[in-house]
């Protein structure tokens, strides 16, 4: 790596999927971190977004579920990661609830939460996060934010 490396952001990738029953968004308990959060994780070395998004869902669910289309691009550094960029997914309808088998290294329960209570749930940037990609999902768009927020 040369000087000139590092002038430039290497951010860290994570990828998502959002699934939406009405008001509720598909939560899973992670055994590690932050407790709840959306089916996801880092992306890998060359790996691109949906990809990661696709291979993460039949990892922690257990189902073959491709992206449909990109809900929130989120640049939301933190002090522990520095620049990150988070990526949300709509994966559609979840199909069989029976289908879903948790990835148990990782995963110990999945839940529907409605928007409403993503606060009582999750840490308060992915909240925010959470309830942005679900008005995106709603109204058809898609949404650049900023700390879980939109920006211009």
């Amino acid at each position: 790596m040369t000087d000139e490396d590092n002038q430039f952001a290497r951010a860290r990738l994570a990828a998502g999927a959002l699934f939406v029953r009405g008001d509720s968004v598909l939560l899973v308990h992670k055994t590690y971190g932050n407790g709840w959060d959306i089916p996801g994780g880092y992306l890998e070395p060359g790996e691109a977004p949906a990809a990661a998004c696709h291979r993460e869902v039949h990892e922690e669910l257990g189902i073959d579920r491709a992206p449909k289309r990109l809900l929130v691009h989120d640049w939301a550094p933190t002090p522990a990661d520095r620049d990150k960029v988070l990526y949300v997914f709509d994966c559609g309808d979840l199909g069989d609830e029976q289908a879903i088998q948790l990835q148990a290294s990782e995963l110990d329960r999945w839940k529907w939460v409605p928007v409403a209570e993503l606060d009582d749930y999750a840490i308060p940037r992915l909240a925010r996060r959470l309830r942005q990609a679900h008005a995106a999902h709603t109204q058809g768009h898609t949404a650049y934010l900023e700390h879980g927020e939109p920006a211009p």
